[in-house]
């Protein structure tokens, strides 16, 4: 009897939760996100900038320090994306989902065709850049889904559609 109590106040709260989620403001939510990214990235989410790059062979994720002069956070930003490339290109997306608490659009498809999605990390000067790379129109039609889902969720303003060159920014 003890158990089904114990079982149905852990249903209750989790109902609760789930209910006190859905009742944040937008700003609420994107506030949560936020500190969920500095956990996850390692490095304040304020102290940085991210741009999503939608490109006709895949993509690509920068993140750059808004201070030149702060080599703690930019060393923190190259650490970061090299281990996400490495995690992206095994096709384990966990950080994304820890940071956003869902599955971003494109994941499942990205997870699945991860042997067909190319990720190459470099360092830029102000912090660095993963380029994404596919042949595969189902997985570069994913890596743009999941790129849109990060333009919107970081509010980056970055365009939404396909730029015409592989240089862009």
């Amino acid at each position: 009897m003890k158990t089904k109590a114990i079982l149905a106040i852990l249903v209750l709260a989790s109902a609760i939760q789930a209910q006190q989620a859905n009742t944040q403001t937008p700003e609420q939510q994107h506030a949560e996100m936020m500190k969920r990214g500095d956990a996850g990235m390692g490095f304040s989410q304020d102290k940085t900038t991210h741009h999503f790059l939608l490109l006709k062979g895949g993509g690509a994720i920068q993140v750059n320090v808004n201070d030149p002069k702060d080599d703690a956070t930019r060393s923190h930003i190259r650490m970061h994306l090299s281990h996400v490339a490495e995690m992206f290109s095994a096709g384990n997306f966990d950080v994304p989902m820890f940071i956003h608490d869902t599955t971003p659009p494109g994941v499942p498809t990205m997870t699945k065709l991860h042997s067909e999605i190319h990720y190459r990390y470099q360092q830029t000067d102000t912090g660095g850049r993963i380029d994404i790379e596919t042949a595969n129109p189902k997985a570069l039609e994913a890596v743009h889904e999941f790129l849109r889902f990060q333009i919107a969720e970081h509010k980056t303003g970055d365009p939404t559609e396909v730029a015409n060159d592989t240089q862009h920014q």
